[in-house]
């Protein structure tokens, strides 16, 4: 199952999202070596397993392993029911688990894209411009995009949240990405409302992601100033820094921040990041150890504070 570690009541509990391969896999490693107990969670129990092993293999025996679907409201009980019964509490929530929101026209595990060689000498708009090559947007990736960047990861957050708050130092941290920014949106107004955290609401929230994907599948919504380009995962990380926003002001009990861990080489970018999973993880896990009774509300650009604008 999960496994058997014997944790006393001072050690740091952490869960960690989509913790199987890439960048969660790295924040794993990194977490772990800090002493903090790790609670690796992937989409399905044997790739979970395979994980831990493998980081049990470089000496790291403080990780258990859990089977975790964000998109499914009973996969995440089943993680929280553990949580509860196993250790009372959680200190630390990585919110990695994500998906690209559009569809990739190659596989990512194929050997000539995991291959670096073909971007050497490419900057990171030459990356880019590759990358939006190698994808299409449909309307069900854009969909998929938003029910696991956004709903998903929201309902995580949400079934743990007790745990969170039984801390005496609980912190949440939600991937982001610089293209979660409000400077990609064109429409002044829909700008101006997620920037709004005083005035801005769940349920709004929740109204608006229904509003773009009826503009997406209508094809109206480059017209009506939504992002252009990756704009699902555009939308679903715009509004994931939102959401993280109002849960900041709402439960100041807790530390919540958004991280954009970097232009980072995994399967989301078909390999064609700057940086390592190790580089961008250190950036999310920075964040994450930031010291007790920090700041909140905030977006860091790799390990920098930056602006959610």
């Amino acid at each position: 199952m999960e496994g058997s570690i014997s944790n006393p009541v001072n050690i740091r509990i952490a869960v960690v999202t989509g913790g199987n391969r890439g960048i969660g896999l790295e924040v794993c490693r990194q977490l772990s070596s800090n002493g903090i107990t790790v609670v690796l969670t992937a989409i399905n129990k044997g790739m979970a397993v395979e994980a831990v092993e493998k980081l049990k293999g470089q000496g790291l025996s403080n990780v258990l392993s859990h089977e975790l679907d964000i998109t499914n409201a009973s996969s995440v009980a089943r993680l929280a029911d553990f949580l509860k019964t196993r250790f009372g509490k959680l200190d630390i929530l990585v919110n990695n688990a994500a998906v690209s929101g559009v569809e990739h026209a190659q596989d990512p595990v194929d050997g000539s894209t995991m291959s670096g060689e073909k971007f050497t000498g490419m900057d990171r708009d030459q990356r880019l411009e590759w990358l939006w090559r190698s994808v299409r947007e449909t309307y069900d990736a854009a969909k998929e995009g938003l029910q696991t960047n956004y709903h998903g990861t929201k309902r995580v957050i949400e079934a743990l949240l007790n745990l969170l708050l039984a801390s005496s130092d609980g912190r949440i941290v939600n991937l982001s990405s610089d293209f979660g920014q409000l400077r990609f949106f064109r429409n002044e107004e829909l700008k101006q409302e997620l920037n709004n955290v005083e005035g801005l609401t769940e349920d709004r929230l929740d109204e608006l992601l229904d509003m773009f994907l009826k503009d997406f599948d209508a094809g109206t919504a480059e017209v009506r100033g939504w992002p252009a380009g990756f704009s699902a995962y555009k939308v679903s990380k715009a509004a994931l820094n939102a959401y993280s926003r109002l849960l900041a002001t709402k439960q100041p009990a807790l530390c919540v921040n958004c991280v954009h861990p970097g232009y980072v080489k995994t399967d989301l970018t078909l390999q064609s990041g700057l940086l390592t999973p190790e580089e961008g993880a250190s950036n999310v896990v920075k964040v994450a150890l930031l010291p007790e009774g920090g700041v909140t509300g905030l977006f860091f650009e790799e390990s920098m504070e930056a602006s959610f604008v």
